[in-house]
């Protein structure tokens, strides 16, 4: 697998990939304040999430990962990504 610095390339906007985020912290459901620690999930990429919104992208940056439930991400949380893996054939 061929990890891709978010510094180096980007992904297609609204492409969905394996997204690396050092010490992740993933709240666990129905226990209170528990977590793990998962620094690899899914997300899609949006390019220029933030265009039209000076204030959010002055602070978070223009870009923005969408997470599957809880799981957003700002731009500048991701280090780097990998295309999704296909399934077995």
């Amino acid at each position: 697998m061929n990890w891709i610095k978010v510094t180096e390339t980007l992904p297609e906007n609204n492409q969905r990939v394996l997204a690396f985020i050092p010490k992740n912290k993933v709240f666990l459901p129905g226990n209170a304040f528990r977590f793990e620690i998962r620094e690899v999930i899914v997300l899609v990429f949006l390019e220029n999430f933030y265009k039209d919104d000076h204030e959010k992208r002055e602070k978070y940056g223009s870009h923005f990962w969408q997470g599957e439930g809880n799981s957003n991400h700002f731009f500048s949380d991701v280090t780097h990504w990998t295309e999704m893996p296909k399934g077995p054939e």
